[in-house]
């Protein structure tokens, strides 16, 4: 037995493919809720007769209005990173990746190296990086990935800013 209570809502999806499927989470609370079912429900009578010219397009947007737009090459892409590297736990590691971000002009955002465990050779090195041109972080990784002491892939993710 399952309960919503409170400001949680719950909506079971019934899909050809999957079957049903149940979504839960925060909402405004019952009336607040219902109200706007309601009000859905009311557009969806008001419209039940309505030409496809008088309702809002599917996708939301006039299928004339559509054109063709250039996409920018992935090697222009300007974002900053999340990098993490495995790596030897010996002096001037660290000092050797940083400068070939710098010689790439990739500026370090923060940095933190995880201590190694007791026993353990290689440590975690985890970089957050400024904006930068994705071409420039593709050369620095390749050249990271090619120290004698990074001992693994480097883990990339893109970071978007997506307010300042």
């Amino acid at each position: 037995m399952v309960n919503v209570n409170g400001a949680m809502n719950a909506v079971v999806v019934k899909g050809d493919a999957v079957g049903p499927t149940l979504y839960y989470g925060a909402g405004a609370g019952a009336e607040p809720t219902a109200s706007a079912v309601v009000a859905d429900l009311m557009d969806v009578a008001r419209l039940i007769d309505a030409t496809n010219a008088q309702r809002v397009p599917y996708l939301a947007f006039q299928p004339e209005q559509v054109q063709d737009l250039a996409i920018l090459p992935i090697d222009d892409v300007q974002s900053a990173y999340y990098l993490r590297l495995r790596a030897s736990d010996k002096p001037g590691v660290l000092a050797d990746v940083t400068k070939i971000l710098g010689d790439r002009s990739i500026s370090i955002d923060a940095m933190l190296q995880k201590e190694p465990d007791e026993n353990e050779t290689e440590a975690d090195i985890v970089i957050l990086t400024h904006i930068t041109v994705e071409k420039n972080m593709n050369a620095a990784i390749a050249a990271i990935e090619a120290l004698d002491a990074i001992t693994a892939k480097v883990v990339r993710i893109r970071m978007e800013e997506l307010a300042k």
